[in-house]
């Protein structure tokens, strides 16, 4: 494996004592000294890339397999949105705990660990032979990326100083989310309609298991880096006994309510739905006034527009999360296209998403993040509103090709400027906690939203024709228009090359000790 385990190789280049004197465009552009050659910088991103693409995978492609899947296991009509939403749940409910991990014992472990629990529980998930096997091993598959996710973020925040390469991996590693997600729908048509679905788990589990050797060996191990850089980080207990289980059980009864026998008046959801918000309350008073190293901690959110930005962000994926899920349901069943033929009308988003990664890591320095802000909340205005009036007999190049060109320009550009204001505003011994807040938001919208929209189609089930899904897509536009609102009022600079976090105190420092000594 590549070391790491001394702090000065995770910098960039040698740091001078005073900040004023960096070449900050050099440092943006030249390669981590971490990295003895080309050779190791690529693979060492292709492990990060490729693992992005394989948490898309087991996202989308589960949508194309449902129906064979639901078929074969027996899955009741009204439960076949949990095995998909459960997934996401446990991912956003643990990415948290294990981002303060990846803190304390360096984002290696967690990594590659990660990389390594996914692999197993994607090939066990393959042998399912009931609904409740399919759901558990769904759930355990979840708590991987939980892992290897922020800690792909960490290694690249650590990694990278603010500035042009940093913004290049930044958008390879967007690009690799849609394809993944084109890759799972393709995989998951393909299996589903010439194998069997079984094949789409087994499948993925050989493209991750290659990820794991690679990784192993290839990611810089900071192991002991991290241990002495941040040997001041503890783990907070009471916040994750607290937040882990008042996120699983207040998404859990939003979900649910809706299928349920009795809707929200049915026992079990009203006390699930209650002892979530108990464990709520309970949250916020030990993050705020018992723990002395909060597992979310408030002066995360003092950088200048990052209230705003968290809850546009949470609104904005899970506004891209209905669109995954109806826009499947709505072809499939409204317009009769196969599983392949679903696969292939998602195309465009795989390729717009690669044009957008592409141009987005030339020009990111160029372009004001407000303006990029916009643009994708636009797009996602767009993608959902097209298939809330969407006709019967539509024409796919007048109603489903604009959507999906609309659903990549809204989420893929809104992950690549986030991302790179969040990485860049949080010092380094944070930046794990970074990467859960990130993923956070995107896999608990996806859940919280998904539920929300998965309620109103329940309550409107007995309505013909393909009423149900119009409501989840007016609700989505609904969503859409507050992020679009919320986007042009946060004003992001472009992202050039510029000081870190710990460049910026240093630079402060030294500037009070100059007056102090005048």
């Amino acid at each position: 494996m590549v070391p790491m385990d001394e702090p000065k190789d995770l910098e960039c280049a040698p740091v001078r004592e005073d900040a004023r004197d960096f070449d900050l465009e050099l440092l943006g552009r030249q390669r981590p000294a971490v990295f003895s050659n080309t050779f190791t910088e690529v693979m060492f991103c292709a492990s990060l890339l490729i693992s992005m693409l394989m948490a898309e995978y087991f996202i989308s492609g589960f949508n194309i397999i449902l129906p064979d899947l639901s078929l074969a296991l027996s899955i009741p009509h009204g439960s076949q949105t949990w095995p998909a939403s459960v997934f996401s749940l446990v991912t956003g409910s643990f990415l948290l705990p294990l981002g303060r991990l990846a803190d304390i014992h360096g984002a290696y472990v967690i990594f590659t660990s990660g990389l390594i629990w996914f692999c197993l529980w994607s090939f066990i998930a393959g042998f399912s032979t009931s609904y409740e096997m399919l759901i558990a091993t769904r759930a355990l598959a979840g708590l991987g990326p939980a892992g290897f996710l922020p800690a792909s973020i960490m290694l690249i925040g650590k990694t990278y100083r603010p500035g042009p390469r940093k913004n290049l991996v930044f958008a390879l590693y967007s690009a690799f989310a849609p394809i993944g997600f084109f890759l799972g729908i393709i995989i998951g048509g393909v299996t589903s309609e010439f194998i069997t679905w079984r094949w789409y788990f087994w499948l993925g589990s050989i493209i991750l298991f290659l990820v794991c050797l690679v990784s192993l060996v290839m990611v810089p191990n900071d192991r002991l880096a991290t241990r002495a850089e941040n040997s001041h980080t503890k783990m907070d207990y009471w916040g994750v006994f607290t937040i882990v289980p008042a996120l699983v059980l207040i998404t859990f009864a939003i979900t649910d309510g809706g299928h349920a026998p009795n809707g929200w008046g049915t026992p079990y959801i009203i006390v699930t739905f209650v002892l979530g918000m108990l464990f709520l309350g309970a949250a916020i008073y030990v993050e705020g006034w018992v723990a002395t190293q909060p597992l979310l901690p408030f002066d995360l959110f003092e950088p200048k527009y990052m209230k705003r930005l968290t809850v546009s962000l949470f609104f904005a994926y899970g506004v891209f999360g209905i669109y995954l899920l109806y826009a499947s349901m709505h072809i499939v069943n409204m317009m009769g296209g196969s599983a392949l033929q679903t696969a292939v009308w998602f195309a465009p988003m795989a390729a717009g998403g690669i044009i957008l990664a592409t141009i987005g890591g030339f020009t990111l320095h160029l372009l004001p993040g407000r303006v990029l802000l916009i643009i994708s909340g636009a797009g996602s205005v767009i993608s959902v509103l097209l298939f809330a009036i969407i006709p019967e007999k539509a024409n796919y190049w007048a109603y489903v090709f604009p959507a999906m060109v609309g659903a990549t320009v809204g989420v893929d550009i809104t992950f690549l400027v986030s991302n790179i204001f969040i990485t860049t505003n949080v010092p380094r011994h944070r930046q794990g906690l970074a990467g859960a807040l990130i993923n956070s938001l995107l896999f608990l919208g996806i859940s919280f939203f998904l539920g929300l929209a998965d309620l109103a189609v329940a309550e409107n089930e007995k309505r013909s024709g393909g009423e149900g899904y119009m409501v989840a897509f007016w609700f989505a536009t609904a969503c859409a228009i507050v992020t679009l609102l919320i986007f042009s009022t946060i004003k992001i600079p472009k992202a050039e090359s510029e000081l870190t976090a710990e460049d910026k105190f240093a630079r402060g420092r030294q500037t009070v000790e100059d007056e102090t000594s005048e």
